[in-house]
């Protein structure tokens, strides 16, 4: 059968359907000097292969592969509507490193996928800037993606994302919380903002209230506190458990969806629970003006948000003291939230008091 057009009819382009091949091409020319920044030397190859290649380093005597994927969520709903795109990539990025970092893993490459129905080649190179930056904060080589442009699929002016990291570990220093004991002490590392967890509820408290996204918030406009990036933990962390030796650092959790009360459980055996001072550590203005304008109460507030604290980290007590040294001296802002007690029947596993 002859594939020919007919006299009839005319010729079409996949431009005609709605995806420009061109504007996918310029994009990848725009994002590879963002990309090579980001490279480390075990990355064999560039962008633009249809696999990216990445050796293991051999450093490792029993590496242990470590995977966490994820997305930004419906954050991305206020940056459509802010006309934003340049924090939301370091939000991709954090979701993930720091997830697999709680595991003891050192954040080896990371690739993205961004969807969109009409590929705007400015508002996806801002997007893929900030995936590369948050790359960089974490040391890991942002080594491809994928850039999906669907008709139809996607409202004008929207994109979904989603991506996922890969890091290495040695066998016999993975962190899984079973060296955690009665008595270890929960220390907390200040969050940068809400991060990316629980904004289908801050979008709707910004329904209510109506707030002018531009005016002073603390220093600052209130959409850039809104809208501030999650903060990665990977440099400091890693520096502390290298610093610490094996068994130093007992239990890392990434508070994110699920907020205190939900995540800190995840490391802790059954036998135990965690108490948590909800005076050692700062309510942030932004929380304390989502819970006011949104009528939250305490106990929704600490399972959806991280209130303040983006990450918490279990050491032994005499460990205290020299493990928050260690982490202000790399940059962060750390409290004593918590303590580890053995838990009693029909007891929940956190709770904040």
């Amino acid at each position: 059968m002859s594939m020919t057009n007919s006299p009839s009819s005319s010729s079409l382009t996949y431009r005609d359907a709605g995806v420009d091949i061109d504007a996918g091409d310029a994009l990848v020319e725009r994002i590879k000097p963002f990309a090579k920044r980001t490279m480390r030397p075990e990355v064999l190859g560039g962008i633009g292969g249809f696999g990216a290649l990445f050796e293991m380093s051999k450093k490792y005597r029993e590496p242990v592969l470590v995977s966490g994927t994820d997305g930004v969520g419906t954050k991305l709903k206020l940056a459509f509507q802010l006309n934003r795109h340049d924090t939301v990539g370091q939000d991709l990025v954090a979701m993930s490193v720091n997830d697999i970092l709680v595991l003891g893993a050192e954040p080896l490459f990371f690739l993205d996928y961004f969807a969109c129905g009409r590929l705007d080649v400015d508002v996806a190179a801002s997007v893929i800037q900030g995936i590369a930056k948050g790359c960089e904060l974490a040391g890991c080589a942002l080594i491809g993606g994928e850039t999906a442009e669907m008709p139809s699929m996607y409202p004008d002016g929207e994109y979904d994302l989603a991506g996922f990291a890969v890091g290495a570990v040695e066998k016999s220093q993975i962190i899984d919380g079973k060296r955690i004991v009665p008595g270890d002490m929960v220390l907390g590392l200040a969050s940068s903002g809400a991060h990316s967890n629980g904004y289908s509820l801050i979008r709707r408290i910004i329904e209510r209230a109506q707030p002018d996204m531009a005016a002073d918030f603390h220093g600052r406009p209130f959409g850039d506190a809104v809208m501030a990036p999650t903060r990665i933990y990977v440099k400091p962390l890693l520096a502390l458990m290298q610093q610490f030796g094996e068994g130093g650092v007992k239990g890392m959790a990434h508070i994110t969806g699920g907020g205190l009360t939900e995540n800190v459980p995840r490391i802790l055996g059954d036998h135990l629970t965690a108490t948590l001072d909800r005076n050692g550590w700062p309510l942030p203005p932004l929380f304390q003006w989502l819970q006011r304008e949104g009528q939250v109460a305490d106990a929704e507030m600490h399972r959806v948000f991280n209130c303040g604290i983006g990450m918490a980290v279990i050491v032994a007590a005499e460990h205290r003291q020299r493990a928050s040294e260690i982490l202000q001296a790399q940059g962060e802002t750390v409290y004593t939230i918590g303590r580890i007690e053995a838990r009693q029947p029909g007891q929940a596993q956190t709770t904040v008091v």
